[in-house]
């Protein structure tokens, strides 16, 4: 149970079910006639033994003022996925300012020039298309799901409100209002998400960009004032700090006419702010003890700082956590739930934040059990796989399970598009997908060993622990 899995990546709330049958309605404006034949795919490069042959033929393009465009065409499926991500979450706030890329994902559905407020929903909805938005402590994303026939609508909404987003002090007051309420339902009234959050805060203390959630605070949000939040506006959403990511039934050379059709005009901001990330304070043990109204059983979050998740002992270290508290076979789950009843839940992944990382290890007591006791027997467990690492049979199951992991989550259009698009964001090269299986493919047992007894040790450990009660934190 990670923080990430718990807030489900900060959405607004939105229509998603496909209403009605695909449209035959053209989108804005008719639809450009190709400039040329759309270009062949060319032929998957022969994988090594040991990889997954994931081979994306993704295509890159740029347009003028700086907007980043990719493609991966499929014409097994009568959708596409437009998919454009802002490079800009909750690491590029300021203190006193937090909580602003989740309050503009909520803003970018107020109406912007040629598109009143209500609309773009209603345009997608009606042309049998699904659409939302999701903010992230490293990115903000905004997609559409449509029928294959309906690309130029996708494209268009978005570069109308890329260029003309209707930042009002009414559309302010009213989305301010609405995140307001999200945060009392998604964290003030749920169970253990106030102690997730300061176990980030805890783990990254001394680290703004990820020491506090994208979800921002209440004190931040009511202070936040007009002209703030249109220089944040000003400062991130524009073409040369976005990704366009379009994945599904499309022709290239089409889609790509069509891009600079809609995307050409849209202003670049010469002066996106250059985030300068500060030094990684060293780790220390940290922790607290918060009582939770909301809770019925008491449990213990446990955290760690790991490296980046380009970096090769990430991948050694997702796998651990696979191999620690993923599912009922997990090393966790068997000790904690199954064999001594001592909780109901034992759970352990990433955050998978764009670096550095955080690994979470969460378990929920039984009735009974104390706190003591599961705390040491997950120690140990932690400290036997940085002692012996994984046994052969394991191993197998861990690459087996992250391939099938990998696969099925590059099933449908918008997964793709939106992890070609961070992909693209975060690494320069939207490619880099099509390598991303090998690399877990290519982890040892020592290299999982290794990283666990360097990065899962009590000296480096954040913890935080949950009581039923009413919700404060209380000093040990």
């Amino acid at each position: 149970m990670t923080l990430r899995r718990v807030l489900v990546s900060l959405s607004v709330p939105a229509a998603l079910s496909v209403l009605g049958a695909p449209s035959a309605l053209a989108a804005p404006d008719a639809k450009p006639t190709p400039t040329a034949a759309p270009a062949k795919a060319p032929a998957p490069a022969k994988a090594p033994a040991t990889s997954a042959q994931v081979q994306l033929p993704v295509k890159r393009d740029k347009l003028p003022n700086g907007l980043r465009v990719v493609m991966l065409s499929d014409h097994t499926s009568p959708t596409v996925a437009v998919d454009v991500v802002y490079d800009v979450g909750g690491r590029n706030e300021q203190r006193g300012r937090s909580g602003f890329a989740h309050l503009f994902e909520h803003m970018m559905f107020q109406g912007s020039a040629n598109v009143p407020r209500g609309k773009h929903f209603e345009l997608v909805t009606s042309h049998g298309g699904t659409l939302n938005g999701t903010t992230s402590e490293d990115r903000t994303n905004y997609f559409e799901m449509l029928p294959s026939s309906e690309l130029a609508l996708g494209l268009w909404l978005e570069a109308d409100r890329m260029k003309s987003l209707d930042v009002s002090q009414k559309n302010f007051e009213n989305q301010r209002a609405v995140v307001k309420e999200e945060y009392r339902m998604r964290v003030e009234n749920a169970a253990y998400v106030p102690a997730l959050l300061r176990l980030q805060e805890l783990a990254f203390e001394g680290y703004w960009p990820y020491e506090h959630s994208a979800i921002g605070t209440m004190r931040d949000l009511d202070a936040a004032q007009l002209p703030w939040v249109r220089a944040f506006h000003d400062a991130y959403y524009a073409p040369n700090n976005a990704v366009l990511a379009i994945a599904g039934d499309f022709e290239e050379a089409e889609a790509m006419a069509l891009v600079k059709r809609y995307f050409g005009n849209a202003k670049a901001q010469p002066n996106v702010p250059k985030l300068e990330l500060p030094p990684l304070p060293e780790a220390k043990a940290r922790s607290a003890v918060m009582e939770d109204a909301h809770a019925k059983l008491p449990a213990v979050f446990d955290a760690w700082v790991i490296p980046a998740s380009h970096e090769p002992e990430h991948y050694a270290l997702v796998l651990a956590a696979m191999l620690l508290g993923d599912g009922e076979s997990s090393r966790l789950h068997r000790a904690l739930v199954r064999e001594k009843a001592w909780a109901v839940e034992a759970d352990a992944g990433v955050e998978n934040f764009r670096g550095p990382d955080m690994l979470a290890v969460t378990v929920k007591l039984a009735t009974g059990a104390k706190v003591a006791d599961v705390a040491k027997l997950a120690e140990t467990q932690i400290a036997d796989v940085a002692r012996l690492g994984p046994s052969d049979a394991e191993m197998k199951k861990l690459k087996n399970r992250i391939r099938a992991r990998f696969v099925l989550g590059l099933q449908s259009n918008f997964a793709r598009a939106q992890k070609l698009a961070e992909m693209e964001l975060y690494r320069g090269d939207a490619n880099e997908l099509n390598k991303e299986l090998d690399r877990y493919l290519a982890v040892s047992k020592d290299d999982i060993k290794r990283a666990v007894a360097k990065y899962l040790v009590p000296a480096r450990r954040s913890r935080v622990e949950v009581k039923p009660g009413t919700t404060q934190e209380a000093k040990k």
